[in-house]
C-alpha cells in the first residue's frame, strides 16, 4: 500500500496504531515469558545500573553526510567509538516511529518533534527500521542500549483519530472526544479553509461543561498563547462518518491541536491496547531496553463542582502509569518518566510506575543557582526530595533536552501555594515565593540582559546550556564571543556536568551540550514559530563527527547552529577540550561507582555560591563529597560533615591528598570561581 493510497476505511484500520497493537498482542497470550521478573515495584537503581550515562539525541537536528539516513549516522562505528570512550552507555534515540498527520489520503509531518505519533513504523525522515535495529546493535558491541520512547497521552491526527472522527467502532473510545449535538453548532467557532480545527474560546468551553458534555477548563494551559491557544479545547469541522452522519467534534488536548489526548478509561479500553502495544513493539521488534514514557502525568481529568477539571495529580495517572511501567517491567526493559509536576506527584507516580523520572526536581533550581551565584535555593529543593521520599538514584540528571528551561515550579502552584517555605532570610508563601524566582530566571536569563534566549509562552526560557552560561557570564550579544569567552563557558559547563554526574542517579547530555551549541537567530526557524513555540530556537543542527563541515541545515532542514566546541572526534584530540575533560570526569564518576551511591547530606555553608552534597560510596569504598562553586568568587570554607568517619582527603580528579579529615569532621574547602572538586574521605589508612 502506498501513502498516495489511503482512501478507505478498510485501509485506515490495517494502518491504524490501535489495530497493529491488537495483531501483536496475539503473540504473548499463553506464553512463560511475561512471568519471569518482578514488575510490580518501580526498580530505580537496578535500571540505572544498566546504563548510567546517557546521550539524548534530537533526530531532526542531526547532521548527516550525502544519501544518509539520521539513523545511519546514529549506527555509525566512528560515532560510537566516541561516545563510548567519553562513558556514554545509552543512547536515548528521541522519539523516531511515524508522526504527524495523515489528512486527504497523504501523510502530513510532524508538527511537534514527532511526539505527535501516528504509526509503529519508523518515520522514513529518518531512515528505516532495519537501521533502528542496527543502531541496538552496535550499541550492544560498545557495552551500551538504546532506550525509545512511548507516548501515552495523545497521538497525532493519523489513521486512528481520521476513524474516531468518522465514529468507526471503537476509534471515538481512544480520545477525550465528545460529539457536539446539531443545535449546539451555532456557538462553535467556524473551521476556515485549510484548517481543521478551531481552538474554542473559555466561554464556549464553559457553556459545554454547563451542558453535560466536555469536563470544562483544566488546571492550566500548556501552551497558552492568544488568539492561538486559549483552553485546552477544540473543535472539529463537519465530519461525515461511516454511518452517513455529519459530526463536530469537540476533543481535548494538552498540548498542540494537532496532539489529541487519549481517554484512559473509556470502556473500550483502547487507549491501554494500543499504547501498550506500543511499548511492546518498540522493545521485541526495535530492540529498546529502555522506553520514555513522556507526558505521563496528564492520563486523568475529571470534571469538578467547582473550578477547573481535575486534571494534575489524578489517581488514573498513577494507576496508567503502573500498568504501562509493569508491563514494560515484565518484558525485560526499563521506563521513565519525563513529567514536570509536583513533587508529590512525581514521588506518587513512581510508586509501581516508572522506574526513573526526569530531575525536574532541582533542574530550574541549578540553573537558578549559576544565574545568581547564589546555591540556597537549589539546596532547599535538593533536601526536598529526601523529604518526599524520593532516592536520588531514581532521578535523571540532566543539561540540556529539546524543552525549555522550563520556570513554571509548579510545586509552589498547586498543592503547596499556601504552604510556607523559609528563604533568603524571609519567609514565602509558595505562590509568591515561585513568582519571585521565575521573575529572577526570567530577568537573568532572557530580556536586555540575554535576548538571545526567548520566552517560551507561559512555561519557561527557550535556550541551550552555553546560552545559560552566557547569560550568566553577563554577554549580551553571542557575536563577541572570543576564545576567552570559550575558555570561561567551557569552565562553567563542566561544573554544570559535575552538578549532575557527581551525585547518584542517570546522568544525561545532548548533542548540542557536546558541541557547545549556541541559539539560533530566531528569524532563522520563524517559520516554525507561528503558533508561538520559541523552542526551535534551542534545536539547532549538529555535526557529531565532522562527517559534514559544509552542511547548512540538518537532514529535516534545521540550521546549523554555532558549536563553540566543535566536532566531537576533533574535541577528543585536544586534552583542554571540554569533551576530553568530560572523559576524565565520567572515568572517574564510573571508577568509583557514585552513580550508585546513596546522598547522606546536603550541609549548610556561609558562601553563598557553595553547594555541598554527600554520600556514601558502594562497597565501602568511604565518603564522596561535591563541593561545587556556583559563583564568581574564589571560595574558602569550612563545612561540617557530621557522622563522617574521619581519614585522609582524596582529590579523586587529580589524584592527590588534600589533606585529614579530624574527628571533629570538619571540611576545609577551597574552590575558584565555577570550580568543582570531588573528594573521597576514605577512613583509616595504614600508616608509612
Amino acid at each position: 500500500m502506498t501513502e498516495q493510497a489511503v482512501n478507505s476505511v478498510e485501509d485506515l484500520v490495517a494502518l491504524s496504531m490501535l489495530e497493529q497493537a491488537r495483531q501483536l498482542a496475539q503473540g504473548y497470550g499463553g506464553q512463560g515469558r511475561l512471568w519471569q521478573r518482578p514488575y510490580a515495584e518501580a526498580r530505580p537503581r537496578a535500571a540505572s545500573s544498566i546504563a548510567s550515562v546517557w546521550f539524548t539525541a534530537y533526530p531532526p537536528a542531526i547532521i548527516t553526510g550525502a544519501d544518509e539516513s539520521v539513523l545511519k549516522v546514529l549506527g555509525d562505528a566512528h560515532l560510537w567509538s566516541a561516545l563510548s570512550s567519553i562513558g556514554v552507555r545509552a543512547i536515548h534515540t528521541g522519539p523516531m516511529k511515524r508522526s504527524g498527520g495523515l489528512k486527504d489520503g497523504v501523510y502530513t509531518p510532524t508538527i511537534d518533534g514527532n511526539f505527535d505519533r501516528i504509526g509503529f513504523e519508523i518515520d522514513p525522515a529518518f531512515g528505516t527500521t532495519e537501521e533502528f535495529v542496527a543502531i541496538s546493535r552496535m550499541a550492544a558491541a560498545h557495552n551500551a542500549i538504546v532506550i525509545d520512547d512511548v507516548i501515552p497521552a495523545h497521538t497525532g491526527k493519523g489513521p486512528d483519530f481520521r476513524l474516531a472522527e468518522m465514529g468507526h467502532s471503537s476509534y471515538p473510545g481512544l480520545y477525550h472526544m465528545v460529539e457536539v449535538p446539531e443545535d449546539e453548532w451555532a456557538l462553535l467557532p467556524e473551521v476556515p479553509e485549510g484548517r481543521e480545527a478551531m481552538n474554542l474560546p473559555p466561554s464556549t468551553v464553559d457553556h459545554l461543561r454547563e451542558r453535560g458534555l466536555i469536563v470544562g477548563q483544566l488546571q492550566r494551559v500548556i501552551f497558552f498563547e492568544p488568539g492561538i491557544k486559549e483552553t485546552d479545547w477544540s473543535v472539529t469541522g463537519p465530519v461525515t462518518g461511516v454511518d452517513g452522519k455529519v459530526r463536530r467534534w469537540a476533543y481535548l488536548h494538552y498540548f498542540k491541536e494537532g496532539q489529541p489526548s487519549l481517554n484512559w478509561l473509556d470502556p473500550t479500553f483502547a487507549a491501554q491496547q494500543m499504547i501498550i502495544g506500543d511499548a511492546l513493539h518498540s522493545i521485541d521488534h526495535m530492540g529498546a531496553r529502555g522506553l520514555r514514557l513522556d507526558a505521563n502525568g496528564f492520563l486523568g481529568v475529571e470534571r469538578r463542582e467547582d473550578g477547573p477539571a481535575w486534571s494534575e495529580g489524578h489517581p488514573l495517572s498513577v494507576v496508567g502509569n503502573a500498568l504501562l511501567a509493569g508491563m514494560i517491567r515484565k518484558a525485560g526493559a526499563f521506563s521513565f518518566q519525563e513529567l514536570n509536576l509536583t513533587v508529590d506527584d512525581i514521588a506518587a507516580m513512581s510508586k509501581g510506575g516508572a522506574d526513573l523520572s526526569y530531575d525536574f526536581i532541582t533542574r530550574p533550581a541549578y540553573h537558578h543557582a549559576l544565574l545568581t551565584g547564589d546555591a540556597e535555593f537549589l539546596r532547599m529543593m535538593l533536601r526536598m526530595v529526601h523529604e518526599f521520599g524520593i532516592d536520588p538514584a531514581s532521578l535523571i540528571h540532566a543539561l540540556q533536552n529539546h524543552d525549555e528551561l522550563t520556570t513554571e515550579l509548579v510545586h509552589f502552584w498547586t498543592l503547596h501555594a499556601d504552604d510556607i517555605y523559609a528563604y533568603a532570610g524571609q519567609t514565602w508563601q509558595g505562590r509568591t515565593l515561585r513568582m519571585h524566582l521565575r521573575d529572577v530566571i526570567r530577568e537573568k536569563l532572557s530580556g536586555p540582559n540575554a535576548p538571545y534566549n526567548l520566552p517560551f509562552v507561559t512555561n519557561g526560557i527557550a535556550c541551550t546550556t552555553a546560552s545559560v552560561i552566557t547569560a550568566a557570564l553577563g554577554i549580551t550579544d553571542l557575536e563577541a564571543i572570543d576564545d576567552e569567552a570559550v575558555a570561561l563557558i567551557r569552565k562553567v559547563h563542566l561544573l554544570l556536568v559535575m552538578y549532575n554526574a557527581f551525585q547518584p542517579g542517570v546522568f544525561a547530555l545532548s548533542g548540542w551540550d557536546l558541541v557547545g551549541a549556541l541559539p539560533l537567530p530566531a528569524a532563522a526557524v520563524a517559520h516554525l514559530m507561528g503558533d508561538g513555540d520559541t523552542r526551535w530556537i534551542e534545536r539547532g543542527a549538529y555535526d557529531l563527527t565532522g562527517r559534514n563541515p559544509d552542511a547548512a541545515v540538518s537532514a529535516e532542514g534545521m540550521p546549523r547552529a554555532r558549536a563553540l566546541y566543535g566536532s566531537l572526534t576533533d574535541q577528543l584530540a585536544q586534552p583542554d577540550s571540554f569533551a576530553a575533560q568530560l572523559k576524565r570526569l565520567l572515568a572517574v564518576r564510573e571508577a568509583y561507582g557514585i552513580a550508585a551511591s546513596r546522598q547522606t547530606l546536603i550541609p549548610d555553608t556561609v558562601a553563598a555560591g557553595l553547594l555541598v552534597m554527600v554520600h556514601e560510596l558502594p562497597d565501602g569504598r568511604g565518603t564522596q563529597v561535591t563541593a561545587l562553586n556556583f559563583g564568581a568568587e574564589a571560595i574558602e570554607e569550612s563545612v561540617a560533615l557530621p557522622g563522617t568517619q574521619p581519614g585522609p582527603v582524596i582529590d579523586m580528579i587529580a589524584e592527590t591528598i588534600e589533606g585529614e579529615l579530624q574527628d571533629d569532621g570538619i571540611l576545609t574547602i577551597n574552590l575558584d570561581p565555577y570550580e568543582g572538586l570531588s573528594l573521597r574521605i576514605v577512613g583509616s589508612l595504614p600508616t608509612m
